[in-house]
């Protein structure tokens, strides 16, 4: 990697291609380290399992300097992973984010080069959707988050832009397990005053310690932490999880599958996910990590 800037930061993105990355399709491994597998998962609660997903991945392309992700064609993908070819340990990870309404996506950190196991920074811009918390790949589906959000509709049914959930109607509502396995966890009001709707959002995330500690901040403010080391959530195990991951792992970009209830196939569009100005800079190795 180049290009050094006076912060440190190198770019994992060059603006053209997708060199430095790959394309992986959205297959599941085991629900947590060692136990059953998603596929089984999905049989006992009845639900549909996806039909060869490594044949209907996310696809990739850069337009006009930026990173774009969505569907092979809306309606029928299983949604994928642009990953990055180099790993990392303790680092920030900055970029610029431009998703659709409504578009189920990510940025995983410490993921495995070729299972799905990882830490997932979520950017579900979409009903219900949580934005800068956490979630679980293959690590018990845990689930860490702040607040969670909706759209506003003008007068004609448009969306508008964002607002808080109401935890009367949500598809997947908000609980206060989830807000305390946070060490931070931002309001949402505070949250909805910073979101630039239809624009590009800056995304920051530090990822440092073997079982890391890992914030996010979005438009420069801080939305939540989360310690990995400590974390309480059923079948979460942070040896186990640390027997997997180890102290580095891969950056991965998200394109979710269309879900009925959240995504395309509710209002019949096809998302797209957009990132620029995709930057890195590693830190010292430690609980420390660098400065604060």
């Amino acid at each position: 990697m180049s290009d050094v800037s006076n912060d440190g930061f190198v770019p994992l993105f060059d603006g053209v291609s997708l060199a430095g990355w790959r394309a992986a399709p959205r297959v599941y491994g085991s629900v947590y380290p060692g136990g059953p597998s998603v596929l089984e998962h999905f049989n006992r609660l009845g639900l549909e399992r996806p039909v060869e997903p490594e044949k209907h991945p996310a696809r990739w392309k850069v337009e006009d300097g930026v990173l774009i992700g969505e569907q092979d064609a809306p309606g029928s993908g299983y949604g994928g992973y642009l990953v990055s070819d180099q790993a990392f340990g303790d680092f920030e990870l900055v970029l610029e984010m431009r998703p659709d309404w409504p578009a189920d996506t990510g940025v995983m950190i410490r993921r495995q080069r070729d299972s799905w196991e990882g830490f997932q920074v979520l950017v579900d811009h979409r009903p219900s959707g949580g934005i800068g918390g956490f979630f679980g790949n293959g690590l018990a589906s845990f689930s860490a988050v702040p607040f969670a959000i909706d759209v506003a509709l003008d007068d004609a049914g448009r969306p508008i832009g964002l607002k808080a959930d109401d935890p009367a109607t949500s598809m997947e509502p908000i609980t206060q397990e989830k807000r305390s396995r946070l060490s931070y966890a931002a309001d949402v009001d505070d949250f909805l005053d910073v979101w630039r709707w239809d624009d590009w959002n800056e995304l920051r995330i530090r990822c440092v310690g073997a079982m890391p500690v890992i914030t996010t901040w979005i438009n420069g403010l801080k939305i939540a932490e989360l310690d990995t080391a400590t974390l309480q959530s059923p079948d979460y195990d942070a040896d186990a999880v640390y027997g997997v991951l180890g102290d580095r792992g891969h950056i991965a970009l998200e394109v979710h599958d269309n879900d009925e209830m959240f995504g395309e196939a509710r209002w019949g569009v096809g998302a797209q996910c957009r990132w620029r100005n995709i930057r890195i800079k590693e830190l010292p190795a430690g609980p420390g990590g660098g400065s604060q």
